[in-house]
């Protein structure tokens, strides 16, 4: 009976040890798991930020944007620089092709890698056969639609002459000129409504965005509003030379600019820039630069800020 006493009085105790040591060992290897984690997590972050920076537009080291606003009267012409490649976006009426060439060549420049002729109408496609005599072409965007003008038909003996092809823009599509990243956001294909085949680009460079809008109109701002694509742009080409057929309070809401730029000419017939158009801007607080009263504006950028000159004595109007 007493080995049966003695025996009864150690099992607590051993029970009691083995109890300690499971649960010692269940805190161990909870520690371990709880670490585990931690390195998961660790490495889950770094995932995130990794995709994060992925998703950012990289610039090059000592990348440089340069966009010309070229005063060309009641017209357009765009030219943009980086990192050794050009791009134009129309060439202004027919009597400006000359005096945008000896611009071009001024500036060195001796290929065009992207040309952009935005919708066939004379002021923005006048002076692209001049262009493309002159200079190496690369690639030429067009939208896919025809008049019988004389000035279409001069533009497309130019293409013809030297071998070339157009190639027709398709909204939502991407295209890189060294760091600065492009978007097509609209094009048409509406003969009867040329200014609403307008080619519409928006150029990413590091933090800051540029939208190109030709002579688009209301409905291909609707559209563009619904297409879900980003349309946020820090300097906003204003679309039609400041006509209220553009330019809608929800557009404008939607790019929210913090500078507008009115490509127009001095005294134009057509009341352009309409005060509707301006009165919109002014609301907004959005800074307007014209090329009628500054005239060529030159935007220089580094990714994270613009540096805005305007050379009044640049005057490219034919």
């Amino acid at each position: 009976m007493g080995r049966k006493k003695k025996y009864s009085n150690k099992m607590p105790n051993m029970v009691y040890v083995l109890i300690t040591i499971l649960i010692a060992f269940s805190v161990y290897l909870g520690s371990e798991k709880l670490q585990d984690n931690v390195v998961n997590n660790s490495e889950a972050n770094n995932l995130t930020n990794t995709v994060a920076q992925e998703s950012r537009i990289d610039v090059a080291d000592n990348s440089e944007l340069k966009i010309y606003y070229l005063d060309v009267g009641q017209a357009d012409s765009i030219f943009i620089q980086n990192d050794g490649q050009n791009m134009l976006i129309d060439a202004g009426n027919n009597d400006d092709g000359a005096n945008i060439v000896q611009f071009l060549q001024g500036l060195g420049i001796t290929k065009i890698d992207f040309l952009v002729g935005t919708h066939p109408h004379e002021d923005h496609i006048g002076g692209l056969d001049d262009v493309i005599n002159n200079f190496d072409i690369g690639i030429i965007y067009m939208p896919k639609v025809a008049t019988t003008t004389k000035t279409f038909e001069s533009v497309l003996d130019a293409i013809e002459a030297k071998n070339l092809s157009v190639t027709t823009p398709v909204i939502g599509n991407e295209f890189s000129m060294g760091s600065a990243k492009f978007q097509i956001l609209s094009t048409g294909t509406d003969e009867d409504d040329l200014n609403s085949c307008s080619i519409v680009l928006r150029l990413k460079f590091g933090n800051l965005a540029y939208l190109f809008t030709g002579d688009e109109e209301t409905v291909n701002e609707e559209k563009m509003i619904n297409s879900g694509y980003d349309l946020s742009a820090d300097v906003l080409k204003v679309a039609h030379h400041g006509s209220n057929t553009s330019s809608s309070e929800e557009f404008l809401d939607r790019v929210s600019p913090d500078v507008a730029i009115i490509m127009v000419g001095e005294g134009n017939s057509y009341g352009h820039p309409h005060s509707e158009i301006l009165n919109r801007l002014n609301a907004r607080n959005i800074k307007i630069y014209r090329t009628d009263t500054d005239g060529t504006i030159l935007i220089t950028s580094d990714g994270n800020k613009n540096d805005i000159q305007v050379l009044n004595d640049i005057d490219l109007n034919g």
